[in-house]
């Protein structure tokens, strides 16, 4: 484990964040930071979700469903459609690890180091969110970059990708905090993955990802419509390919964004405090 030292010698170890005030936690979410960054450096297989995801996905849809839902002739198109609608779906992926993360910290007993420094806890999860949001970008970068190299290209202005990205990443820290609070409410790492696999599969493949609604059943394409990743993706196709309503999707995705947020983060910080 990298030690981090964070000292704040007018605090009581358990940390109490109205007394630490904002320059204090944001100083010992740098450190916290960076403590998680280190880990990363040390242990660089945990980057290969990051790094090859991507890479699998883009490849088996473009290839295996792409023939199939837009002809085998036309899979030039197809890519335009599907690199926008998996930088919604990387977040989501990312996400699950947030979860799985801070379950095992707290069965490795790294929470128990926590529970004795003069911290805030919430500055525990926003130093997860702030590397796992740097995790993701790698994620989104390596998933452009194969975009292009399989003929993909950014027809929108160079603030509609990067609104495209931001809108991504923001919804994607979001959906964190719903897997945190998964973590700290089961018992293993296995159980995240698995109930969050029940979540992720109907609301990626129920989505407007990889196919037109239109070609749904009725129940399905109703369920679609209302799915906030299907919003978001068409919210980052019609950016990154210049065409097509934005205001509506984005917004919104920006409404379950703010939502999400406001209900799974105080939620999440409430039981991080009394697990430790």
């Amino acid at each position: 484990m990298t030690a981090v030292t964070m000292t704040a010698p007018s605090v009581k170890a358990g940390g109490d964040e109205g007394r630490i005030g904002l320059r204090g936690n944001l100083r010992h979410i740098g450190a916290l930071v960076r403590r998680n960054a280190l880990q990363i450096k040390q242990d660089p297989e945990s980057m290969f979700d990051v790094l090859l995801m991507p890479v699998i996905f883009i490849l088996l849809f473009t290839y295996v469903f792409g023939g199939a839902i837009a002809g085998k002739d036309h899979q030039a198109d197809y890519i335009q459609r599907l690199v926008p609608g998996m930088m919604a779906m990387m977040g989501m992926n990312i996400a699950m690890a947030v979860g799985s993360g801070v379950n095992e910290d707290f069965r490795k007993g790294v929470m128990d180091r926590f529970r004795t420094m003069p911290i805030a806890r919430s500055s525990v999860l926003i130093a997860k969110i702030v590397v796992e949001i740097g995790r993701m970008l790698v994620a989104i970068a390596i998933l452009l970059g194969m975009g292009f190299l399989l003929g993909f290209e950014i027809r929108g202005s160079a603030l509609e990708f990067l609104a495209a990205v931001v809108l991504s990443t923001a919804f994607g820290a979001a959906l964190m905090w719903i897997f945190i609070l998964l973590g700290l409410s089961v018992k293993t790492p296995q159980a995240v993955q698995g109930m969050a696999m029940i979540v992720l599969m109907p609301l990626q493949f129920g989505s407007s990802i990889f196919a037109p609604p239109t070609s749904m059943p009725d129940w399905l394409e109703g369920f679609t419509k209302v799915n906030p990743l299907s919003t978001l993706a068409d919210a980052a196709r019609a950016l990154l390919n210049g065409q097509g309503a934005v205001a509506h999707p984005a917004l919104i995705t920006l409404g379950w964004t703010v939502a999400i947020t406001v209900v799974a983060m105080p939620l999440a910080v409430s039981k991080f405090r009394k697990k430790t």
